[in-house]
């Protein structure tokens, strides 16, 4: 399972940011193309957090679809799975504009003891 993999990155970019505060809540935006099990994922994201500050954090997992244009015609397409051919022209040249990123958007921190959340 590659999920183990990505989320001892997601979980080394947290601790860094956190710098030993607690985390509360993780959110994290991924493209179709890595082919993440969303089950798979948060529980590997609660194996990689254990004994660090996310531990028990909520996982936020936002999967955005695969997003390409056309070389030939220049028709933008969109799709929950990998995009082979243009759907416009059925060309193969295609470039690939969203759907392979990982990305860290948010973390939210608990509420420091004696502060009101």
């Amino acid at each position: 399972m590659h999920e183990f993999g990505l989320c001892e990155g997601i979980i080394e970019a947290v601790r860094r940011r956190a710098s030993g505060r607690r985390v509360a809540r993780v959110k994290v935006r991924v493209g179709t193309m890595h082919r993440v099990d969303e089950k798979s994922f948060k529980q590997a994201f609660s194996w990689a957090a254990g004994e660090t500050e996310a531990e028990n954090a909520f996982l936020d997992l936002v999967v955005t679809s695969a997003r390409a244009v056309c070389r030939a015609c220049k028709a933008e397409t969109e799709s929950a799975d990998r995009i082979i051919t243009c759907p416009n022209c059925g060309a193969f040249e295609l470039d690939l504009v969203q759907g392979e990123e990982i990305i860290l958007e948010s973390i939210e921190y608990e509420a420091a003891s004696g502060e009101s959340k």
